[in-house]
């Protein structure tokens, strides 16, 4: 009975983080709608700001725990500052480039959350080796910003970034199944999807933006 009573409080608490990351990418939605009116002066304050919030939220994991306001607030000033990306996408490259990077990461969610939660296996191991894969592409894009490279090596590192996040999203819904959690862990688990979400798609969007090129 008590395993049954478990394995129901489980299914309940992965909904609940299913629906706080619905809610996120909806916030998400919304801030990136506000990042039409938003004067370009304010985007690189605002990518800082959305930086220290990463950062913090990243020392605020040991603590298992963020707020709904920190995750509602982060994905709002994430979604501000990911339209200007969506907005050269879309006039360089078209509709079609946006629509295909979103239906494939809306697949690839899918479908490794699936792997992630049924597989038997416990995908703890990976968590070194895709922290350190997560660091490389940080560097990357911190260097990329004062020594921008070439469009081939964006392409590269756009592959080995979708590749990363498909396994962290693999990786999350591995650890949320095999972990115990409570209704104070839900925002953080929530802000992690979102994190691998919207890097996917991102990482998608650069690979099918070099595809559409002539």
């Amino acid at each position: 009975m008590q395993e049954v009573y478990s394995t129901s409080s489980k299914r309940d608490l992965m909904g609940s983080v299913l629906k706080a990351f619905a809610l996120s990418l909806l916030v998400a939605v919304v801030g990136m709608l506000i990042g039409t009116m938003v004067p370009p002066a304010l985007f690189m304050p605002l990518m800082i700001v959305e930086f220290v919030m990463l950062l913090a939220a990243f020392f605020v994991r040991k603590r298992k725990s963020v707020g709904y306001a920190f995750l509602f607030a982060f994905t709002f000033i994430s979604g501000i500052t990911t339209y200007p990306i969506v907005a050269y996408y879309a006039a360089t490259s078209g509709a079609q480039v946006l629509i295909s990077a979103f239906t494939g990461t809306l697949v690839i969610f899918a479908v490794m959350s699936f792997v992630g939660t049924k597989t038997k296996k416990d995908l703890s191991f990976l968590s070194g080796f895709l922290l350190t894969a997560l660091l490389a592409l940080v560097v990357i894009g911190l260097i990329n910003i004062f020594v921008p490279f070439s469009s081939t090596a964006l392409f590269v590192a756009s592959i080995i970034g979708t590749v990363v996040f498909s396994l962290y999203i693999m990786y999350d819904f591995n650890r949320m199944k095999n972990m115990d959690f409570t209704d104070e862990a839900v925002p953080l688990l929530a802000l992690n999807l979102y994190l691998d979400f919207i890097n996917l798609f991102l990482n998608l969007l650069r690979f099918f933006g070099f595809l559409s090129r002539d």
